[in-house]
Order: structure tokens, then sequence, then C-alpha cells
């Protein structure tokens, strides 16, 4: 019988041995992470506004963790082809991915059937910001704030055309929750393959419901103007914009964020790591002044953080969404 009980913890020795140097292996792994160069999947076109912002924290990232972080671009089929890919990467930290108000936010909500899952097939990293959604004009347009245009669509339905991205995008859906907040109706316009700017400053479209990034130069330059912007205060690279509540819209409040998320299932260790990393990114004086200047915030977090974040931001958008009746399939 003792012969037994000791062949028997002969035998299991070696087992024991072999799951420890795995489970060391794996430590080390993650504690030498990164190794090598980490992907950060973009849903969006390179050389978009959502595109430079995420070059710029792959930018710090490399500086920091000491190995090269790129962008790869998967645009299309309103951000699903990006999420699609990045759901179904490896779980090893290795293939990261840029978030997006529409991406886990709006799209969950418009399509029944999706090929990830937006709430389980991701891990938050850190928010990386937010971009405060303005009203944007033509020059042409005669009111000088929000409060003045509500007032000038009540007595003139529909007297303006507001240029959106196409249904169901976050300009479209913004105009609409717009248009119920304020008791108003406008001409919504959409533009499905090209950037409706150009029409906008032309005054073909009088109207646009948008983040400021694209927009922000224009308006500096007075080729546009700013009618109103959201946020509790107002921005401080546009001291003189009213905010919505200010014009009487105080529950009126879409904004676009960006983040850093990894496929569901990668280690917490690397999680932890890179969101230290990114809220050591999130102090950069010139990150925080590019931000500032089209009406945005730098704000970083941790994984918690992040995650009911964007818990309460997809409950909202879902809001909208439903009572607007907007469904795409």
């Amino acid at each position: 019988m003792n012969v037994s009980k000791t062949r028997g913890r002969r035998w299991l020795a070696p087992g024991c041995i072999a799951a420890a140097g795995l489970l060391a292996g794996a430590a080390w792994a993650q504690a030498d992470y990164p190794s090598k160069a980490v992907r950060i999947i973009a849903p969006f076109p390179a050389g978009s506004g959502p595109d430079a912002n995420a070059r710029e924290i792959a930018a710090e990232l490399t500086k920091l963790l000491g190995q090269s972080f790129y962008v790869e671009n998967r645009p299309g089929a309103s951000n699903i082809i990006g999420t699609e890919v990045a759901a179904k990467a490896p779980a090893d930290g290795y293939s990261l991915y840029i978030g997006t108000t529409s991406s886990l936010s709006v799209v969950p909500h418009l399509y029944s059937k999706l090929p990830f899952d937006a709430e389980k097939d991701f891990a938050p990293v850190s928010l990386l910001g937010v971009l405060n959604t303005g009203l944007i004009a033509t020059p042409g347009v005669e009111a000088r704030d929000a409060r003045a245009l509500i007032a000038a669509l009540k007595a003139r339905p529909d007297s303006v055309a507001v240029a959106t991205a196409g249904i169901g995008s976050y300009s479209h859906l913004s105009a609409l929750w717009f248009n119920s907040a304020a008791g108003v109706k406008t001409n919504l316009v959409p533009y499905n393959s090209s950037s409706p700017y150009v029409d906008l400053i032309a005054g073909q479209v009088q109207l646009m419901f948008d983040g400021l990034p694209a927009a922000a130069g224009n308006i500096h330059t007075g080729k546009l103007k700013l009618l109103a912007i959201t946020g509790k205060e107002r921005a401080p690279s546009f001291p003189d914009v009213p905010t919505f509540a200010e014009a009487g819209l105080p529950d009126y409040a879409p904004i676009a964020w960006q983040g850093l998320l990894a496929p569901a299932g990668t280690p917490k260790p690397v999680l932890e790591k890179l969101s230290a990393a990114m809220r050591k990114a999130c102090q950069s004086s010139e990150l925080a002044r590019k931000w500032r200047d089209y009406g945005g915030e730098l704000r970083c977090n941790t994984p918690a953080e992040f995650k009911a974040f964007i818990d309460a931001d997809r409950a909202m958008w879902g809001k909208v969404i439903r009572e607007a009746r907007v469904k795409l399939d």
C-alpha cells in the first residue's frame, strides 16, 4: 500500500512540474510583454480623423513600451468589417482594436445580426478621448446660435437641409435626436459615399451635426460657423459658442469617443499594463492640446471604468435609436 502511494506521488510529480513550468512561462511572457510589434486594428479609413487619433496613441505606446505599435486599417460596412477582424483576432495582446461610438454603441442597435458580439467579444483597456458634437452651419444661416435656430425652425419647419453621412450614421442619429429634443423638423440629406463638407461650405446644405475634428479648421477660418456644442461647459477652444444646455436642451448629449480594446480572453496582466501605459500617454501635453483644439478631451481610464463608460453609452444610444425607429436590416 505504501509502495502504491509512493508510486502515485512519483507519477504525479512530473505532471505538476510541467504545469508549473507552463504557468511560469505564461507569467514570464506577460511580464515581458510586449516582446514584438503590436497591431492596432482600426475599422475606419486611413487619413480620416479617427485614424489620425489612433496613430497618435500608437506612437505614444511605442515610446512607452519599447515595441512598435502600428495601425492596420480595416474600413467598411459601417465599421463592421474591422470590428469582426478584431473580435476574432488572437487574444494574446498583439492584436488590439480602436473602438468608437459607432462601432460599439450604435451599430449593435441598428442590426439584428452581426458577426461579433460588441459586449462579449472585447476586453476594454482604456478610453482614449471624447469629442463633443457640434451644430455646424454654413455662414449663410442667419441664426447665431442653436436657440435662435430652433425658434426659426418652429416658425418654418423643414426650411433647412441637414447633411448626414448616411442613414444610421452618427451624424444622422445626432440630427434625429436634435429634432426630437427640440421639437423641430429638418430636411435630412444623406451623403453615403462622399463628404458633405464641400457642399456645406458652399451653402448647398445648411447644417450638420458632427464631431469637430473635420470641421474645426474651417470654423476657425470662418468658412463654417458653430452654433452650439455638447458638453457641460463651453469648450476652451470655442469659448464664445454656447452649449446645447444653454439653448434649452440639457439632455441632448451625443459625444463621439475612441478607446483601446483587446479581444476577449486577453490576459488581465496584459490589459492592465496597456491601460497603465494609456494613462501615462494621456499625460502628454501635446496630445491633450490637439484634442482641445478641436473641441475634444483626452481622457484615459482603467479597464473597469472604460467598461462602465461603454455600457452607459450603448444604453443611451439604444434609447435614441429605438425612439427614432431606425433599423438597417
